[in-house]
């Protein structure tokens, strides 16, 4: 009989999950957003009285949710952590959004697959086809020269700008040397299949990015900082203003008879460079990479543009240029 009734209560949980109210799925959203509310805070953003939400907050932890009281004078809740974890309680649009970010991530590939086949046994059963539905239909086009990046050091970098901490690792170059930096963590950002730590470099005093992939061995320092402001509206900003900047191995300059905006509408993805212009109908296209079939490829793309240009470029992309044009007759 007592096996029977275990049975009974389990069940009883199981659709109660599986039928909670939009209230208390709210509930549960916001305390999963924010370390802590107060229960005034909670009331007004519910629409409910301070009753209701304790009997919400009570009927969460009958399902399983570690719903902790936290003292002071108004008082107030947090949802913490506990063995077991719950059925994951998201609504269609969040499932969505998750499957789709898993399943086109860049550089942790293996590792997020992996994080969707759990995640799928987690959600509650209606959400489940669409979650796999979306999963398998939805792809990404890898970078052809992206390589594979650690999730383990994605994670540890990340904890240190969270804690703040000054962090040392190795980190070679393109030229294939190996120096150890210490740094202040920033952001992290993933831009043509890649990912790239930005952070304020102690020893040379300015902003600094670095690959992730040549990134080895981060540790967090006893040593903490203030965040400082980054010279740039956002981190994606940041980068791309500063790839616009590098000079690499590879460099050619193509003065276009076309103001700017229209050369900008007629060039699809990213430039390795950078757009400047040279007056109303004229402007000046820098195509700067450490690859040389990246330049040449951008640079054919601006000289097929149909206008009046001019090339300045290394003998390397010039000879290639003249016999990609020396094509066979028909």
């Amino acid at each position: 009989m007592t096996g029977s009734m275990g049975s009974m209560d389990r069940e009883s949980t199981g659709s109660a999950r599986g039928t909670l109210p939009q209230r208390l799925l709210r509930l549960l959203s916001l305390l999963q957003v924010r370390q802590e509310w107060s229960g005034a805070e909670l009331t007004e953003r519910l629409g409910v009285s301070a009753r209701t939400l304790r009997r919400d907050v009570e009927r969460l932890r009958d399902l399983d949710y570690r719903v902790e009281g936290t003292p002071g004078v108004a008082g107030g809740y947090r949802l913490v952590s506990g063995r077991d974890l719950p059925p994951l309680l998201l609504d269609d649009e969040e499932a969505v959004a998750i499957a789709l970010a898993l399943a086109t991530a860049t550089g942790v590939e293996e590792s997020a697959l992996r994080a969707l086949a759990k995640l799928e046994r987690v959600l509650p059963a209606r959400l489940r086809p669409g979650l796999v539905a979306v999963g398998r239909a939805a792809s990404v086009v890898p970078h052809p020269d992206a390589p594979g990046v650690d999730p383990t050091v994605l994670g540890v970098l990340a904890a240190c700008r969270h804690e703040r901490a000054v962090t040392d690792f190795t980190y070679r170059d393109r030229m294939g040397n190996s120096t150890e930096r210490r740094v202040e963590p920033h952001h992290l950002v993933s831009h043509g299949g890649h990912w790239y730590l930005l952070a304020h470099d102690t020893a040379r005093e300015d902003w600094r990015t670095f690959r992730v992939d040549r990134l080895s061995d981060p540790r967090p320092t006893h040593g903490r900082f203030r965040p400082r402001d980054l010279p740039a509206p956002d981190p994606a900003t940041f980068l791309t203003r500063l790839f616009a900047r590098g000079t690499y191995r590879y460099t050619a300059t193509v003065t276009v008879e076309l103001p700017e905006e229209q050369v900008r509408e007629r060039l699809y993805g990213p430039l390795p460079g950078r757009v400047e212009p040279r007056g109303p109908d004229r402007c000046e296209v820098r195509i700067s990479a450490d690859s040389l079939d990246l330049v040449c490829q951008y640079t054919a793309v601006v000289l097929s543009l149909g206008a009046g240009s001019a090339l300045d470029a290394p003998a390397e992309v010039t000879d290639r240029l003249r016999r990609a044009a020396a094509l066979p007759g028909r």
